[in-house]
């Protein structure tokens, strides 16, 4: 079971990766477009994948940083929603989760 340290030290790795992944995303697409159509088109449907990568990026960023956030208050492997323990299991499959299981499954039972 790692430590409230081990934990943060791997968010904030995370958070890096996700941040140095974002930067090269944001610089492919600030490259000039192709004249030639043909290949404007297939760059334009590379820059719709990386822009779904860099979205998804966002959302994983704004996760770790709260997981980090909760840490430092100490509320880390609380669940936000019932207050309870989040098991450690969970946490080492998603380390920035804010839900214990039973709260995340009634989530996904509402869609």
């Amino acid at each position: 079971m790692p430590t409230i340290q081990e934990r943060k030290e791997q968010l904030t790795q995370r958070l890096n990766e996700l941040e140095t992944r974002l930067g090269t995303i944001e610089h492919e697409l600030d490259k000039p477009m192709s004249q030639d159509w043909e290949d404007r088109s297939a760059e334009r449907e590379g820059d719709e994948v990386m822009e779904s990568m860099g979205n998804s990026g966002l959302l994983e960023i704004s996760m770790v940083t709260a997981a980090l956030e909760r840490i430092e208050n100490g509320t880390y492997g609380r669940c936000t929603q019932c207050d309870n323990d989040i098991l450690d299991a969970r946490l080492d499959l998603l380390p920035h989760t804010h839900l214990c299981r039973n709260c995340a499954n009634k989530g996904s039972q509402k869609s």
